[in-house]
């Protein structure tokens, strides 16, 4: 990280999350907040969607990105950006550095989703194909920075990313005040730890819990462990949360004593279908954990927020395909 700030410390503070709304404000949409009555009722609560796979980019992504890549001092980003993504950062990334003017270089796994990795391309950044475990994707971006200088903008374990996905329930919070609950999915932990601090930051009176597939459980042993683990193997169907909780945000979901709620494979692929079906919503796996969650019946009676995370996904590979050609 560059820059006297805070953020350079690794420290997220009250000011930075104020500088991060008011940066990113003029650029990322405001996505809106949609109800559904059968989700209501399936969840048996009153269910508050806040619909990210409608932000720029199709996810969430685009406010980390643009709060980092702006935040730049231009000799630095006269040097480009730099990641490692299954595809959401990758082109939220893309499009906050097009946006700016400066190269992006990504590194994207062998089974990132075809569509994602499209969409990356149609943004004019340079793409760097490597195997699918977090070693191997750490292992390619540090040559890419080597041979081009470019800053990293990590996909979650960066603050200023992190202080770009608070202004997600900073939205939320504003359209639907007087929550219990607000839901988010964790995969590296960006998103989760933003959402802890954004409520915060505005003095909600909120529980935020987490929710991450069974088979990519590892945010759920290392909270509950209080050592951060290792990535499980990259199998969930919700590829977006295939990756292991960072170290910062890590030590932001301890802080908060923050729960994550696991969800099986086959809750996700229901949830996802179901929004589908009845909200009229185009969302991912992973966007449908935290919507799995909430249909589990756990918050009953409560007014729950859900960060629907994105909706970039393979329409010719949708997940409940070869269960129906079987």
């Amino acid at each position: 990280m560059t820059g006297g700030s805070a953020y350079a410390r690794g420290v997220i503070t009250p000011d930075e999350l104020k500088a991060a709304r008011a940066r990113t404000q003029p650029h990322v949409r405001r996505t809106p907040v949609e109800r559904c009555r059968s989700l209501d009722d399936r969840a048996r609560a009153a269910l508050f969607l806040k619909c990210e796979q409608l932000q720029r980019g199709g996810a969430f992504k685009f406010r980390g990105a643009c709060n980092a890549v702006l935040g730049l001092d231009a000799e630095t980003a006269r040097r480009g950006v730099a990641t490692h993504s299954s595809g959401n950062h990758a082109q939220a990334l893309a499009l906050a550095a097009r946006m700016r003017g400066i190269p992006a270089t990504l590194v994207m796994p062998s089974n990132a989703p075809r569509a994602k990795r499209a969409a990356v391309e149609a943004l004019g950044a340079t793409i760097v194909t490597c195997g699918p475990t977090l070693a191997e994707r750490e292992a390619a971006l540090a040559a890419v920075v080597a041979d081009t200088g470019a800053e990293i903008v990590h996909p979650y374990d960066d603050a200023r990313v992190i202080a770009g996905q608070a202004t997600a329930v900073m939205e939320l919070l504003e359209d639907a005040p007087d929550l219990d609950v607000v839901l988010a999915p964790v995969g590296g932990g960006g998103l989760l730890s933003g959402t802890c601090l954004g409520a915060a930051h505005v003095g909600a009176r909120v529980e935020v819990v987490g929710a991450e597939p069974a088979l990519a459980d590892d945010a759920a042993e290392s909270l509950r462990t209080g050592r951060r683990v290792g990535q499980r193997p990259p199998v969930s169907v919700a590829d977006g949360l295939r990756t292991a909780l960072g170290a910062l945000p890590f030590e932001i979901l301890r802080a908060h004593q923050v729960a994550i709620h696991v969800v099986s494979e086959e809750a996700i692929v229901d949830a996802m279908r179901f929004v589908w079906e009845r909200a009229k919503l185009v969302i991912e796996p992973s966007a449908a954990v935290p919507v799995a969650a909430a249909m589990s019946g756990a918050y009953a009676g409560r007014r729950v927020g859900v960060i629907l995370s994105g909706g970039n996904l393979d329409l010719d590979r949708l997940p409940w395909q070869g269960a129906e050609r079987a």
